[in-house]
């Protein structure tokens, strides 16, 4: 899966958030200052061309719509940001989140949970 810049990125937030939509309902779902319509329907077509969404056609407008989730991005993402940034160590990653962000209790019971219930599957298989 080839990276997203920060634009193509915003552009798939929104994609993402409406789950399918036209240039003019796409550029709605974008935060303030808006982009020039130019500028959005280049940033789709580049994302069509990545593989990342594509379009159905109803006459003259294209309807768009994301070939690819956000769990299914998060997830790759995430492994890269950690081989990247934490030399592929998930326990640095979570550790770096845990001291850094002031995490508050109920955050971090809520994270212990889901790493108990993953400990929990991981035994039974």
């Amino acid at each position: 899966m080839k990276e997203l810049t920060k634009a193509e990125e915003q552009m798939m937030m929104a994609m993402w958030n409406i789950e399918k939509g036209y240039i003019s309902d796409i550029i709605a779902a974008l935060p303030e200052p808006k982009p020039a319509y130019t500028t959005v329907s280049t940033i789709i077509k580049i994302l069509e061309k990545k593989g990342f969404i594509s379009h159905k056609t109803h006459g003259k407008n294209h309807e768009y719509y994301p070939l690819i989730d956000k769990a299914t991005y998060s997830e790759k993402f995430i492994k890269k940001f950690a081989m990247n940034y934490f030399d592929n160590s998930f326990t640095g990653l979570v550790s770096c989140f845990a001291n850094e962000q002031n995490l508050s209790i109920i955050e971090l019971e809520e994270i212990k949970q889901i790493i108990e219930n993953e400990i929990d599957k991981k035994k039974n298989q």
